[in-house]
């Protein structure tokens, strides 16, 4: 399939282009089948030049136009219509709180959700217990080993023996 599309020519900084038409799969800076004018954006108004029976001639045998060459087509006169929107904004990035409105979620799969919030409560006040009865031994212990006298002073008990 031809397609008439832009090659980048130009200085750094300062493309300009020109209008060529070639296969769409090859590519813009390799061969093309015929030149059909130029384009520089820079000076306003911008600057295009094309040999339009040439461009009204490849378009009746079926030659398709770019997005961007279309619009400047259209902005020349030479193609009636309006112009294509070439440009997308980037979506945002959502919250994950939004994703979740936006997308309906099945019943069985609310009520796994739901189960799964129940059962890890139950969990954490079991591992709450579990850690409160392992603290308890070591306080008693640490009691064991120092004795309060009456003067304030610490001194450590050392552990009886058994025999």
């Amino acid at each position: 399939m031809l397609v008439i599309r832009l090659k980048r020519i130009g200085k750094k900084h300062h493309p300009t282009f020109r209008f060529i038409i070639s296969e769409k799969t090859k590519d813009t800076k390799g061969d093309f089948l015929e030149d059909l004018g130029f384009y520089d954006p820079h000076p306003s108004p911008s600057k295009i030049e094309l040999k339009e029976d040439r461009v009204k001639h490849w378009l009746s045998k079926g030659a398709q136009t770019s997005d961007t060459v279309y619009n400047l087509l259209v902005e020349k006169g030479i193609i009636k219509g309006e112009k294509k929107k070439v440009w997308k904004p980037k979506k945002k990035k959502k919250k994950e709180g939004e994703e979740e409105d936006l997308k309906p979620e099945t019943k069985p799969a609310e009520e796994k959700q739901e189960e799964k919030k129940e059962e890890k409560p139950a969990a954490k006040q079991e591992d709450k217990q579990e850690a409160e009865k392992q603290a308890k031994p070591v306080e008693e212990k640490k009691e064991e080993k120092l004795e309060v006298k009456s003067e304030g002073k610490k001194e450590e008990k050392k552990p009886e023996e058994k025999k």
